[in-house]
């Protein structure tokens, strides 16, 4: 079993249910009315309610609506195809092609996720100010309002990143006051910020649970939504500090842990890079309630799968090719990536090969914990033979996704085998990570500050996977597996790709020498770090580099990316014709039944 971050979680998740779940109106119910108690008017009764917000971030439905944002983030970002088949939750097929409408069931769900963290976050704030004087301390008082406004804070964020013109709804909001029906027709980042920025103020670097948001939790998403207002020097000012000073709730310096793959074992979470996780556990008794559900259905389909279920968010053709290295070392910032001989070996699969052999190109060594590819081994599952492990290659391509996988000595111990599958793992889900707050900080650099700084954040996080301890290995020793030559250097072994060129940024290639190819590099090197951690879509529209004619003029575009991607696979679901349009398909529809149940106060996102 794995351990516990915060105690009695399913109670008090069924508790919430009762007493504050969120309705079809997004905040028509009688929250307050359900809160004043005697049992949660003490701090163990507060604390408890917290417990239950914090929960909420696993989402009301756990394939729709968690902020691991890999449907609407990466698959819709073209870093990854639905997958499966066209048919498989094809609710995702029209947010994909940017010809969604406000009846989809994903987004109606992801909204009503949203509101429901939100209500549990202000029910918190709510009970905390009905405790009687005396009855809990004050510098409890202020971590656990620093704690409610962060996780409001947080699923404000959700909204705004998926919908944008949302309501922002606080704790003077109460049924019983006919005051919740709020319009949608201001900017609400300001008071995000303002609540991020509160909740650094007031809460403590060190928490009760490694769990929970600490202060350089909030400050680093304050600098995230700095970006969000392209406000560059003050989110530097902000992300500097957290870099500089920032630690993690059990008290550790934020720094990145040694190995790219241990960022992704549920033996190693809650390290050192961790700034923000969704917490997953298994066989605790919950049926599966508590482990990572939102990617359960990412597993591959086939092949030696430990794990077969279901073949989704598999790793696109764009994606795959943005690994290939140039004859530097560095990647192609000119979008050459996807062209001739750049193009990995398997696209053969694709153009109707009965069999490919491993590329032998050179490679950053981050692609094979990424991506499961041919010829390579899938952490210690066995060689990864291409299609043989996904459901349909026309739909989805060749490859599927690897980071979030358990091992397969790990089935039993971090898996869950009281559900339908034991997919359920217990590897914690990332919502934020050190590295990514050094690109942050690096796209900070390149707008506002130091071309040198942005190129130095940016080879931090390259520098890591030139060790070749954390390269992939294929074993030569007998009698020892892939695995084993990886986890014990003194077994002999290559490395399973041409890894050895991965170079740094220097000013001799020039490219940190004008803020235009500076800007390339930092948005690329997010693209290679953070592949299917939900953020590329979300990166792509605050950049603006969703078309071709972008005003970076970056080839390295939404547009170009699903050209290409739709070339290739997913004719069932995507095509040559490119639907975005620009003003309206940055955001997604609000749910018409909100708009429905909201007395004229909602308003439809413009082109809808």
């Amino acid at each position: 079993m794995k351990k516990r971050i915060f105690k009695s979680l399913t109670l008090i998740v069924l508790l919430l249910s009762i007493t504050i779940s969120c309705k079809d109106s997004f905040l028509n119910q009688p929250a307050t009315g359900s809160l004043g108690t005697s049992q949660l008017l003490t701090q163990a009764g507060v604390e408890n309610l917290l417990i239950g917000a914090y929960a909420a971030l696993k989402g009301n439905n756990a394939w729709f609506g968690q902020p691991t944002n890999w449907v609407y983030g990466s698959v819709v970002g073209e870093e990854s195809y639905k997958g499966s088949n066209s048919g498989d939750q094809s609710d995702i097929n029209p947010l994909t092609t940017f010809t969604a409408t406000a009846t989809n069931s994903y987004l109606a769900a992801k909204w009503t996720a949203v509101y429901d963290g939100i209500n549990r976050s202000n029910a918190v704030l709510k009970t905390l100010k009905q405790i009687p004087a005396g009855g809990i301390s004050t510098s409890d008082i202020d971590r656990i309002t620093g704690e409610a406004r962060f996780l409001r804070a947080f699923f404000h964020l959700e909204g705004y990143k998926v919908f944008k013109n949302v309501p922002y709804v606080d704790e003077t909001i109460d049924y019983t006051l006919n005051n919740f029906n709020i319009p949608n027709d201001q900017d609400i980042m300001p008071k995000i910020i303002a609540d991020f920025d509160a909740a650094y103020t007031s809460l403590p670097e060190t928490m009760p649970n490694i769990g929970r948001a600490n202060k350089w939790a909030a400050y680093a998403f304050e600098g995230k939504c700095l970006l969000y207002q392209k406000n560059y020097a003050q989110a530097l000012t902000v992300l500097t500090s957290v870099i500089t000073n920032g630690k993690t709730a059990a008290g550790t310096k934020y720094d990145l842990v040694p190995k790219f793959r241990d960022l992704f074992d549920a033996g190693s979470e809650n390290n050192k890079e961790s700034v923000f996780a969704l917490q997953a556990s298994v066989n605790d008794g919950s049926g599966a309630a508590s482990a990572n559900g939102d990617l359960v259905l990412n597993y591959p389909y086939g092949g030696n799968s430990v794990v077969t279920c279901c073949g989704f968010n598999q790793p696109s053709m764009d994606l795959s090719n943005s690994y290939r290295l140039g004859a530097g070392g560095l990647p192609l910032l000119d979008g050459s990536y996807n062209t001739g001989a750049n193009q990995l070996s398997d696209i053969a699969w694709q153009t109707g090969a009965s069999s490919v052999s491993a590329d032998a190109g050179p490679l950053d060594p981050r692609i094979d914990w990424t991506i499961g590819r041919t010829g390579v081994p899938f952490l210690d599952w066995g060689t990864y033979t291409g299609p043989a492990w996904v459901r349909a290659s026309s739909d989805g391509g060749p490859y599927t996704p690897k980071k979030y996988d358990a091992l397969s000595a790990d089935v039993g111990k971090y898996t869950d085998g009281s559900s339908w599958t034991p997919g359920y793992n217990a590897v914690n889900q990332y919502l934020m990570r050190f590295a990514d707050v050094l690109l942050m900080a690096a796209e900070c650099e390149v707008e506002s500050g130091s071309l040198i700084n942005a190129m130095n954040y940016v080879n931090m996080v390259r520098a890591r996977v030139q060790d070749p301890k954390t390269w992939v290995r294929i074993s030569t020793a007998a009698g020892k597996s892939d695995w084993q030559a990886y986890a014990d250097p003194s077994i002999t072994s290559n490395p399973a790709g041409n890894y050895a060129s991965i170079a740094l940024y220097t000013l001799a290639d020039l490219t940190f020498v004008t803020k235009a190819n500076a800007r390339k590099a930092v948005h690329f090197e997010r693209k290679l770090e953070l592949a299917l951690e939900g953020h590329r879509f979300f990166d792509l529209v605050r950049w603006d580099e969703t078309t071709k004619t972008n005003t970076n003029g970056n080839p390295d575009n939404l547009e170009a990316n699903y050209l290409y991607n739709s070339s290739l696979a997913g004719a069932a679901i995507l095509n040559n014709s490119f639907s975005f349009k620009v003003g309206k398909s940055e955001v997604f529809p609000i749910p018409q039944t909100q708009i429905d149940l909201a007395a004229g106060k909602l308003k439809q996102n413009p082109g809808y």
